[in-house]
């Protein structure tokens, strides 16, 4: 069970890692500004769907928090409070252990939507940006909403197998202790 855990967050770390270097290669220049696929985030919305909100809600806090760090220091805090507070809510709503491909494709989206609105509201509370959430939307969360719907699709059934037998075991004991 432990050693799963781990693979979990050595694959978010991977992924992490390849949102840095891999994924600037890949978008062209001229869309750069527009498309910042966050696939960590995606892997932390189907932790928080098929495991358990909390645990979702702590890798958000850590993954963001790197992000933070990392990429964008203009405020330190925004994507760690954006990641753990929407990847919370999506595993509150929707959490179910066997949750269907539509089901986890409907809470890709409305994540990837809410954490790019809370994002956009922090930016725009702090005064960082003078952006209308409808350009916004149009310019920024539409594109990445396309990604990132496409990078779960990929993962779908590798993932959810991973995170089904995970959970299962995890789910198994504390039943052969009660």
């Amino acid at each position: 069970m432990a050693m799963r855990r781990n693979i979990l967050v050595a694959l978010l770390f991977i992924l992490f890692i390849i949102e840095g270097t891999i994924i600037p290669w890949l978008v062209p220049d001229a869309w750069q500004t527009r498309i910042v696929p966050h696939l960590v985030y995606i892997v932390i919305l189907f932790v928080a769907v098929y495991g358990h909100r909390h645990t979702a809600l702590v890798l958000g806090l850590i993954f963001g928090m790197i992000h933070d760090v990392v990429f964008y220091g203009q405020i330190i805090g925004t994507y760690s409070f954006a990641m753990g507070l929407s990847s919370y809510l999506m595993g509150l709503i929707f959490q179910a252990p066997r949750a269907p491909l539509p089901v986890m494709m409907t809470v890709v989206l409305l994540g990837s939507l809410l954490f790019d609105g809370i994002l956009h509201a922090l930016y725009t509370l702090f005064h960082l940006t003078d952006e209308s959430f409808d350009f916004a939307f149009v310019d920024h969360m539409l594109p990445n909403l396309v990604i990132h719907f496409v990078f779960a699709l990929v993962i779908y059934v590798p993932l959810r197998r991973q995170l089904e037998m995970l959970y299962r075991r995890r789910r198994a004991s504390r039943e052969d202790k009660a």
